[in-house]
């Protein structure tokens, strides 16, 4: 940070805080708070080309001591880009008016009505400093920004509670749409793309596909999505960024330094992480067109079609150059050559000609994203063309809560509600997933609504999205990356598994501990086990312990039953354990749990082709998790002598459980579970029944019970019509008579 002048600092734009889009808020560190001796809340002055004013607030002790954090607005207003220099000056709050009339013009396409428009407009701008001709995001209005069109006085203003605001449109049909329009879409976490909410405008974008037309003559363009509204991919952001931005605002350092300027930056990752919403995000931030193109759009019936339509994107960039060029699911149409696809290996040679031919200043880049890298031609990915590639990954708890933070960041919440929390319970959870949990709980809020009238438009005007909305929303979706493998989501945890207390505790140790005692095993430079076999004879609870686990410990569930992993075509069954290991990965904290892994990794040598070849990968994959401590694999078998020794040793399947014939006391416990909410005979005594069931697995104490009290809804049945018995329900009594007669038709598991 250096002193540009007596009362002004020179800082280092950053964008702002997730929370803090649309607000006009300059959040500033404190040695530069000090040096210009301004207090929270008072207002500044920023000068990049333009200069607007801002509300100081102050910054996180992590933010570095030459930063200004401000938004889209603010930037936009200031004339300055993420990275620019600006400087800052304390405003003398005597010069600041208190707003009589503020007159606002909302984006093209407005359709709220103009009485709500200006009631929100003056709950939200309360205590906000504006100026004539600056734009401004309304959060619960509309996701473009308004124009601040007069303010009475002229000058720099103060809107107050007491400020007349007025909200007047460019055309008959701007204020006279009806409630719900877009207020709704911001309401329930509208997106452009998966990853964040659309935001403010961008600064000096010129964008030809994904902005609005201007509000008059001499306003720049405004385009959806700014770098406040992506959360959670901080780096990636400055990566991309770090590849777009030099190049085309600075394109002669490259030519000083004697080298070409990036041409391409490839984007991967699962669907839904936020791949295209980063190029959108970077093309409105930086002074350049905006050129989208749908892989599949490109392909033409025709011969030679396809290529010209390749070779018309790229002249048109090249003469409206600077341009972004954005391939959108690129793999579609740039997929490995081969000797059978004449059409997709003419447009891949296109392709490489086109971006060979790009011109050295570095004024035409290409940005390419795709959630299938792996298939993308391998010409595509060496250097001079794609660059560099970037993955764009499933979040961790921290990216979860800064990407609801934009979801709901025009949402009413209620006091009730911890978006930490939130993001603590929504593992694997991807932007797109967590778009739908927020749409999905304001959903939820308005099917809750009151049903009498007056009550329902007294809701309406004051809307709250409170816990239980969200908490149904979370069971209603599931993470993507998950769907296609989750077969159930455990609702049982431990107190629903009687007896097998050392098992439940081993368990707990491989799985819950690595994830909240994580500073303890990082400090003792521990690495925590990678799987756990659960062996024992059948019906002992194997299968019961891995879903309470999974639902004791809140974490993803894998399941797959050993069997159906097996397929008939080579290598088709190692692909389904590698597509198994990678959803997984993606969606970590994950229990992958294999039921009768025996059916699979029978020994080698004795064993099918099949079975060995997967064997084979199994261990392949069990040794590659040791780079994922958020990953573990449980297994059940009861004929552990039929596996690969391998596989039991340290390393991979190295917790051995075993999961007995349950004693006396764990017996009574297992009756507990199985009898509670029963109305059972006072005369019968669960610690008695226990000793007398010697032998008996879980499974069979379960059938057991059941038996029994079918018997007894035999004998009511039996006795009346539906109706009179259904009436009489509350007359059912499980005796010991019924547990006796059950006793003899079922025998113990041997």
């Amino acid at each position: 940070m250096s002193q540009s002048d007596s009362d002004g600092v020179s800082l280092s734009v950053r964008a702002a805080e997730k929370r803090d889009a649309g607000r006009g808020v300059a959040r500033i560190p404190e040695l530069a708070r000090r040096q210009l001796g301004v207090l929270s809340g008072d207002t500044v002055v920023i000068e990049g080309t333009k200069t607007t004013v801002a509300k100081m607030w102050p910054a996180d002790s992590s933010v570095p001591e030459n930063v200004v954090q401000i938004d889209g607005d603010t930037r936009a207003n200031a004339g300055a880009h993420v990275g620019d220099t600006v400087t800052v000056r304390t405003k003398d709050t005597s010069s600041i008016a208190e707003a009589e009339r503020v007159t606002l013009t909302p984006p093209p396409g407005f359709t709220e009505s103009q009485q709500i428009a200006e009631r929100e407009a003056t709950k939200t701008l309360r205590n906000r400093p504006v100026r004539a001709g600056e734009q401004i995001r309304i959060e619960g209005l509309d996701q473009e920004p308004f124009k601040v069109t007069d303010t009475d006085p002229d000058g720099d203003v103060r809107i107050t509670s007491t400020t007349t605001v007025q909200v007047v449109g460019t055309g008959s049909e701007q204020t006279s749409g009806s409630a719900g329009g877009s207020s709704n879409k911001t309401a329930t976490g509208g997106t452009s793309s998966s990853g964040g909410t659309s935001g403010s405008a961008a600064p000096n974008s010129t964008s030809s596909s994904d902005s609005g037309p201007s509000v008059d003559a001499d306003t720049e363009p405004t385009s959806g999505v700014t770098y406040e509204d992506i959360g959670g991919l901080d780096d990636e952001l400055e990566l991309v960024r770090e590849m777009i931005e030099l190049p085309l605002s600075e394109p002669e350092l490259f030519r000083r330094l004697g080298v070409d300027p990036p041409s391409g930056v490839l984007l991967y990752g699962p669907p839904g992480t936020g791949k295209t919403l980063i190029a959108r995000a970077v093309a409105n931030e930086v002074d350049a067109n905006f050129e989208t193109i749908s892989g599949p759009e490109i392909m033409s019936k025709y011969k030679g079609e396809s290529e010209e339509r390749l070779r018309e994107v790229f002249e048109n960039a090249e003469a409206n150059a600077p341009t972004i060029i954005f391939f959108d699911e690129i793999d579609s149409i740039a997929g490995t050559r081969d000797d059978d696809g004449d059409a997709e290996n003419r447009i891949v040679g296109q392709l490489l000609t086109l971006m060979d031919g790009l011109d050295a200043r570095g004024e035409v880049i290409v940005i390419g994203a795709t959630n299938r890298v792996d298939v993308i031609d391998p010409a595509l990915r060496r250097g001079g063309r794609f660059d560099r590639e970037i993955q764009i990954g499933v979040p961790d708890a921290e990216g979860r809560k800064e990407i609801l933070e934009v979801h709901t960041r025009g949402m009413p919440l209620d006091d009730d509600i911890s978006v930490d929390a939130i993001a603590r319970r929504t593992h694997g959870f991807v932007g797109a997933d967590l778009d739908s949990v927020t749409s999905e709980a304001a959903m939820a809020a308005i099917r809750g609504r009151p049903t009498d009238t007056e009550d329902r438009e007294e809701w309406n005007r004051s809307p709250t999205v409170r816990k239980r909305h969200f908490d149904e929303a979370l069971a209603s979706v599931e993470p993507s990356a998950m769907r296609e493998y989750v077969a159930e989501s455990p609702n049982t945890d431990f107190s629903d598994v009687g007896g097998l207390e050392d098992a439940k505790q081993i368990l707990r140790e491989s799985v819950e501990w690595p994830l909240t005692y994580d500073r303890l095993f990082e400090e003792t430079n521990t690495s925590p086990p990678s799987g756990v076999l659960l062996h024992g004879p059948p019906g002992t609870g194997k299968t019961l312990l891995a879903r309470a686990l999974a639902g004791e410990t809140d974490v993803n569930f894998v399941r797959v039953d050993g069997p159906e992993i097996v397929d008939r075509y080579v290598g088709e069954s190692e692909k389904a354990i590698r597509e198994v290991f990678e959803r997984a990965r993606q969606s970590a904290p994950s229990i992958v749990f294999f039921d009768e892994i025996d059916a699979i990794t029978a020994a080698r040598g004795d064993s099918h082709e099949v079975t060995e070849r997967v064997v084979s990968q199994l261990l392949t994959e069990l040794d590659g998790m040791r780079e994922n401590p958020n990953l573990v694999v449980l297994a059940a078998t009861n004929r552990k002598d039929q596996i690969d020794p391998a596989l039991l040793r340290p390393g991979r399947l190295d917790t051995h459980v075993l999961v007995g014939e349950p004693d006396r006391k764990a017996r009574e416990k297992i009756l507990e579970v199985h009898t509670r909410g029963k109305p059972l005979s006072e005369a019968i005594d669960i610690d008695e029944l226990a000793g007398e069931l010697e032998g008996y697995t879980g499974a069979d104490l379960e059938a057991l019970v059941r038996t029994a009290s079918m018997k007894a809804i035999r004998e009511l049945a039996g006795k009346y019509d539906a109706e009179e018995a259904n009436e009489r329900a509350g007359e059912v009594v499980i005796e010991r008579r019924h547990l006796e007669a059950a006793r003899e038709n079922g025998k113990p598991t041997r």
